[in-house]
């Protein structure tokens, strides 16, 4: 045995160790031992092995499209080129050069985009000098890495959610709203006491304006949303936004209607503007300034400029408030409401400030989601103006909204909400940050969520109040007069944490049940749809989903389920055919039973 262990034969040669030395020669493979399971790839270099992984594709929405659209006739660099174009004039400078010299793409590979230069003028800045690296309709996941990689306080959370911070500002500041009075729009406008349209003039909007746009030019990169606002294909309108953070874009990205690829190509100049310079403060010596946060609106330039707060919900109702005067003079009528369409074709209309569960009592999942919060109701039925979901998610839960819960996963926008450091497992109780936490989603991601977003006429026009003092019933049948009361006065609470300063209900009264964003005065809305109403043969109720047995810190706040069953009865038509109860002094119609729900809760008397 030891004569045998140090011997070995290999091609005739001997070895110490006495194993056979692999033979590694061949004539076919010249010498080379090689894997040819598999072809080779045709990668000359890690970079181009690199620009293999990835392909070129657009953001869209699900809908209906015809197969086989016709493409563009431009190529591919021409059309990127009339983008480019499109977005310098969009960031140009009102005094100086027509637009600042932009490029394709991050700037780290930006050698491999095609770009724009503006065409040189006499009068030029720095600005214009230097290149801006545009970041164009970029999916969720680039967006993921952008804001993770770029932007403080970004996370993904354990659900697949990017967690953001909206920094100081964690609500919206309506007293810092602002619209231009000039002689197109100001005579239409609402003005005065009770307005939420506080006026300024057109020089210091181009103040402001210019102040946004030198900070956007001033940036490495900027993003760049175009997208749609409203389902009806008829009476969409084309928006740009341009903003300096990627959270902001992700956030417009769900928020909005995302094209097809072939509506991207051929998308052109668009119809309204958002430059969002949030991170920068306004001029506090500019006219009509109070603080540093200005929202600026001016209908005839169809621009909007944000300085001083980086809270995304003021685009989502800037541009609201935008179709609330464009979509009127078409004769269609505009709501703050959650939309949603029953099996056999019922649609319902929930009217209601934040925190009266509209996006929670419109998220049904035995029913079609049209949209949670911004509807038009035209000649065709309603449309939904969004194409995403903005819902408060403070203590939300599995078990009692799981349609919520579900979309929160990959591409939701989770703002000011605390995790878990290590895990990643968002709790939804915390307030550390905000009571005003929200989850931005695409309207998608509810599973049944009706694509397109439209629907007939109303069947049922529900409109939700927070009563904070526990008097009004958890539901009572209105007239078409009590309607029109309720909806242009739009009583109800302002719940904590859907502005800034508001720590806990507050009594107030919102025409049309979002004063805040209404341009028109509120009885042409009213009339509008106390109209439509006729027309269309629609029932009213208001539905109480704040306190019952006392006000706020005596009562407890109405359960949910029983509102559920509430609504549920409104849906299937039982609450048409019960008896009722009539209130003295408001005159209320309050039914005897509701199936599923305690009868002494229907009668808020009787709870003290």
């Amino acid at each position: 045995m030891n004569e045998n262990r140090d011997v070995g034969v290999a091609n005739g040669n001997s070895i110490p160790n006495g194993l056979s030395k692999i033979n590694t020669h061949s004539k076919t493979s010249r010498n080379v031992c090689i894997d040819d399971s598999v072809p080779p790839i045709k990668a000359q270099t890690l970079e181009e092995l690199h620009s293999l992984q990835k392909k070129r594709s657009a953001p869209s929405t699900p809908r209906d499209t015809p197969k086989g659209a016709a493409l563009s006739p431009l190529s591919e660099e021409q059309r990127q080129r009339q983008q480019m174009q499109s977005i310098s004039a969009s960031l140009a400078s009102l005094t100086r050069e027509r637009g600042p010299h932009v490029i394709r793409g991050d700037p780290e590979q930006r050698r491999e985009l095609p770009s724009y230069v503006a065409p040189p003028t006499v009068n030029i800045s720095d600005s214009a000098l230097k290149l801006t690296c545009v970041l164009y309709n970029l999916s969720p996941a680039e967006l993921y890495e952008q804001a993770i990689k770029y932007e403080k306080g970004s996370y993904i959370t354990s659900s697949g959610a990017l967690a953001t911070l909206s920094g100081a500002k964690t609500g919206r500041s309506p007293k810092d709203k602002r619209v231009v009075k000039e002689e197109i729009s100001g005579y239409d406008l609402w003005w005065g006491r009770g307005s939420p349209n506080i006026e300024m003039d057109e020089e210091t909007f181009l103040i402001n304006r210019e102040r946004a746009v030198d900070y956007l030019n001033s940036l490495e990169k900027v993003f760049v949303n175009d997208q749609f606002l409203n389902w009806d294909p008829e009476n969409r309108i084309k928006v740009r936004i341009v903003s300096a953070r990627a959270y902001h874009s992700l956030f417009m990205y769900n928020m909005c209607i995302r094209p097809t690829p072939e509506e991207l190509e051929d998308f052109g100049t668009p119809d309204f503007t958002i430059y969002n310079a949030g991170q920068f403060p306004c001029n506090r010596y500019t006219h009509y300034m109070t603080s540093s946060t200005s929202i600026d609106l001016n209908l005839k330039r169809r621009e909007m400029v944000i300085l001083g707060t980086q809270y995304a919900g003021e685009m989502k109702k800037g541009l609201f408030s935008v179709m609330h005067y464009f979509m009127p003079k078409r004769g269609i009528l505009s709501l703050h409401s959650g939309c949603n369409m029953g099996k056999e074709g019922d649609v319902a209309l929930f009217f209601g400030l934040s925190g009266t569960g509209k996006t929670t009592l419109s998220t049904d999942h035995n029913r079609y989601l049209i949209g949670d919060d911004e509807h038009c109701w035209g000649e065709n039925g309603v449309s939904n103006i969004e194409g995403g979901c903005y819902a408060k998610c403070i203590d939300l839960s599995r078990d009692k909204e799981p349609d919520i819960w579900n979309a929160i996963k990959f591409g939701t926008v989770l703002e000011n909400v605390v995790f878990e450091e290590h895990t990643r497992a968002v709790d939804y109780s915390d307030k550390g940050v905000t009571e005003n936490t929200r989850a931005a989603y695409p309207i998608e991601y509810i599973p049944n969520v009706k694509i397109p977003c439209v629907g007939p006429h109303p069947k049922n026009i529900i409109l939700l109040a927070c009563d904070a003092f526990g008097v009004l019933p958890p539901v009572s049948k209105l007239t078409l007069a009590q309607t029109m009361y309720h909806f242009i006065s739009g009583y109800t609470a302002l719940v904590a944490g859907t502005e800034d300063g508001i720590k806990e209900p507050q009594a107030t009264f919102s025409a049309c049940f979002g004063a805040a964003f209404i341009m028109l005065h509120p009885t042409k809305y009213a009339a509008m749809l106390a109209e439509k109403m006729k027309k269309h043969g629609a029932s009213a109720w208001l539905v109480n989903t704040g306190w019952s047995g006392g006000r706020y810190g005596v009562g407890r706040r109405m359960k949910l389920s029983y509102t559920r069953k509430i609504i549920d009865a409104i849906h299937n038509g039982s609450l048409l055919n019960t008896n009722y109860t009539q209130t003295p002094i408001f005159g209320l119609h309050i039914p005897d039973c509701v199936d599923g729900v305690p009868s002494e809760i229907l009668h808020p008397e009787s709870m003290v």
